[in-house]
C-alpha cells in the first residue's frame, strides 16, 4: 500500500462514501450485567457508511463492578452486619462476594 497521508486518506474514503467525524464528550460509560466501564474525556470517533454509524471510543477507562442487592443481603446475611456495611465491603473488594464475608469475618 503506497504511504497516504491524513489529507488524503481523508479525500480517498469520502470518494468511497466513508465520513468520519470526531465528537467531543465530557464522558462516556458502557453499562453491562456485571460491570461499568467509565472514560472520562474520551476521543469519539463515528464513521457513517451508506447511512450506519460505527462508533470508536478512545481512552483509558475506569472499570467498577456492579454491586447488586441480592449480593449485599447475602454479605449481610452471612457475617451478621448491616447492609451499609456489606456494600462497603463488596465495593472494597470490587464485587468480590468471598471476598467481602471474610473481609467482614475477621
Amino acid at each position: 500500500m503506497l504511504p497516504m497521508n491524513d489529507r488524503q486518506l481523508r479525500m480517498m474514503m469520502k470518494k468511497m462514501g466513508i465520513n468520519i467525524k470526531e465528537m467531543n464528550a465530557k464522558r462516556v460509560i458502557i453499562e453491562t450485567e456485571e460491570k461499568e466501564y467509565i472514560f472520562n474525556n474520551p476521543v469519539i470517533n463515528i464513521m457513517e457508511i451508506k447511512g450506519e454509524k460505527t462508533y470508536q471510543i478512545t481512552g483509558k477507562a475506569e472499570v467498577k463492578s456492579k454491586i447488586n442487592e441480592e449480593d449485599i443481603e447475602l454479605v449481610a446475611e452471612k457475617t451478621g452486619k448491616s447492609k451499609e456495611e456489606a456494600k462497603k465491603a463488596l465495593e472494597e473488594t470490587k464485587g468480590d462476594i468471598a471476598q467481602a464475608i471474610i473481609n467482614l469475618s475477621s
